[in-house]
């Protein structure tokens, strides 16, 4: 059975309680890595330089604390295989809308490469395929 490394459970930590729950179930599961949580002025202003999200410190999900969105990406992490981000994200909102409907969850989520939940991942303008936030 996967399970999360030292780093990822330090960055899980930092999240909502419901991204945690969520993400400690999907790693029974699938393989995969928490690559960030909770992000302080610095490094969101270095994201924000390196192009990997839009919006400047204060106004991401991450930016709170706990942080309300958290970035994961399945393992082994293979960067130019968009497809299997997608596949892996398929398995997290399924599972997440699974929770949220046996009432375990009170927040859905969003996924970083259908920002406007559409279930169309060809309108988007900014792909963040590892990002998945609380939503109302």
């Amino acid at each position: 059975m996967p399970q999360f490394s030292t780093e990822s459970k330090k960055q899980l930590a930092s999240c909502h309680p419901e991204l945690q729950m969520l993400f400690n179930e999907v790693i029974k599961y699938y393989d995969c890595k928490v690559l960030e949580g909770y992000r302080n002025q610095a490094d969101q202003e270095k994201a924000f330089a390196a192009g990997t999200t839009k919006l400047h410190y204060p106004n991401g999900k991450h930016n709170k604390i706990p942080s309300m969105a958290v970035d994961v990406a399945p393992y082994p992490v293979s960067w130019n295989d968009t497809k299997r981000f997608y596949w892996f994200a398929g398995f997290v909102m399924g599972l997440a809308a699974q929770l949220k409907n046996e009432g375990k969850m009170q927040f859905a989520v969003r996924f970083g490469g259908d920002w406007d939940n559409d279930k169309d991942i060809n309108d988007q303008t900014f792909n963040d395929l590892v990002h998945f936030e609380l939503a109302n």
